[in-house]
C-alpha cells in the first residue's frame, strides 16, 4: 500500500489529503460526515438539547465531525477520549468489575460510558463508542471490527448496538464514526 507522508526522525506522519484519500477508499466521504453532523445539529437545536460523546476506538473523531460543523458550540457541549480502561473508570465512572468481566470491548461497557459522558457534562444526550478497528487485537468471540455503539439522555432512555464492520483501521473507524452519528436520529 502506498503511503502519502512525510518521514520525520523515522515516524511517518500523514498529510490531511492522504487521510482524506483513506476515508475516500472506505467509500465514506469527510463530507457525507460533514453532512450528517450538521444534520444531527439541526435536529438538536431544534429540541434544545446538547451532546456530548465518549469515544475509545474513534478517538475523538465523532467529536472532531461534530466541531466541523460551523455554530456546533450550541450544541456540542464536550468530548471525552477514553481509549485507555484508566480513562473510562476515571473520565467516566466506568465500573471495574464490569470491565473485568464483560471487557472494554462490550454492550456493559459502552453503556457505562454514554451514561457516563452524561454525568459528567452538561448534555442532555450521549453517544459512547467502543470497538477493535484492528488490524490486531481481535478474538474468535470479539473480531476485528466488533464495535459497541451506546446512545443515552439524561431522561434515562438509552440504546446500544453491536455492529461487525469490516475493512482496513480507518474504514472501520469511519464507518463508525457514521453509524454513531445516524444512529442518533433513530434514538431521538
Amino acid at each position: 500500500m502506498h503511503h502519502r507522508g512525510v518521514l520525520v526522525g523515522g515516524l511517518l506522519f500523514y498529510t490531511h489529503e492522504s487521510i482524506l484519500s483513506e476515508v475516500a477508499r472506505g467509500h465514506i466521504m469527510e463530507s457525507e460526515l460533514f453532512e450528517l453532523a450538521e444534520q444531527l445539529g439541526r435536529l438538536l437545536k431544534a429540541h434544545g438539547k446538547t451532546i456530548t460523546t465518549a469515544e475509545s476506538c474513534t478517538g475523538g473523531w465523532i467529536a472532531q465531525t461534530i466541531t466541523d460543523v460551523p455554530g456546533s458550540s450550541t450544541w456540542f457541549d464536550r468530548g471525552f477520549v477514553t481509549y485507555s480502561n484508566a480513562a473510562k473508570v476515571q473520565m467516566l465512572g466506568v465500573s471495574l468489575q464490569t470491565l473485568e468481566k464483560c471487557g472494554a470491548v462490550s454492550s456493559e461497557i459502552a453503556t457505562e460510558m454514554a451514561a457516563g459522558a452524561l454525568v459528567h457534562s452538561d448534555a442532555d444526550v450521549a453517544v459512547a463508542v467502543t470497538g477493535i478497528a484492528g488490524p490486531d487485537g481481535g478474538t474468535l468471540e470479539k473480531p476485528v471490527g466488533t464495535v459497541f455503539i451506546a446512545w443515552a439522555d439524561k431522561n434515562g432512555k438509552a440504546k446500544v448496538v453491536r455492529k461487525q464492520l469490516s475493512g482496513n483501521r480507518r474504514q472501520i473507524r469511519a464507518q463508525t464514526v457514521k453509524s454513531a452519528v445516524e444512529g442518533m436520529w433513530l434514538f431521538y
